[in-house]
């Protein structure tokens, strides 16, 4: 498959304008993205500039913990629906994961995946191989779509490749039915390269276009 059809971009700066991300919408649809990933405050306006394009308009909901009450997280989601959103990339709580509340995690994601196709963010970089393992299995059981390594902050971002390929090891065995999203720091296509062949699916990433250049 082409390269940026695995590819979803990613503006989650805080504090980006609407030109913005009025831009990334615009770059995301002229360079053939899979998706663009934005905070819900910006799902209605890259709806609009994405439809009818092909590229998906990904909400990210409650980074870069989880640590929402659940409901509130429900209503997040279920207005980015209302607005426009094909998918969602939701965190699961790490407080929750680290006290092991099991089955609050599945009750939380397993209701907010009816909602639309989620991908669950499991904050890797935070975790125990162990820990990794039975959220991505909590996340297919919820019916997630996807299980993803991280989003921001997550200390992921800032160690060695070969221990994020590790991470998707787990994650793939874990939850052999879902599909895969790496995320944390890939910003050439030596990076995307390296998480694809160890079995990404989708490469969540804010240099989408350094990737696709240097794929050249």
């Amino acid at each position: 498959m082409e390269l940026a059809k695995k590819i979803d971009q990613t503006n989650i700066k805080k504090g980006v304008t609407k030109k913005e991300i009025e831009e990334s919408a615009r770059k995301a649809k002229k360079l053939g993205f899979r998706g663009l990933c934005v905070r819900p405050q910006w799902v209605k306006i890259v709806h609009q500039e994405l439809e009818g394009s092909g590229v998906k308009t990904v909400c990210l909901v409650d980074p870069p913990i989880g640590d929402s009450p659940h409901q509130e997280r429900i209503a997040i989601c279920q207005k980015a629906k209302e607005e426009g959103a094909d998918e969602l990339d939701i965190v699961a709580s790490l407080p929750d994961i680290k006290h092991e509340r099991w089955q609050k995690i599945k009750n939380d994601l397993k209701e907010i995946c009816q909602i639309l196709p989620t991908k669950v963010i499991i904050g890797s970089g935070y975790l125990t191989d162990e820990e990794i393992a039975i959220v991505s299995e909590i996340a297919q059981d919820a019916g997630a779509m996807c299980v993803k390594t991280a989003t921001e902050k997550d200390p992921l971002e800032h160690r060695e490749i070969k221990e994020k390929l590790l991470h998707l090891a787990i994650m793939q065995k874990s939850a052999p039915r879902l599909l895969i999203k790496a995320s944390g720091n890939i910003k050439n296509f030596n990076d995307a390269r390296q998480v694809l062949e160890a079995g990404a699916d989708i490469i969540g990433t804010s240099y989408g276009e350094e990737i696709l250049r240097s794929s050249q």
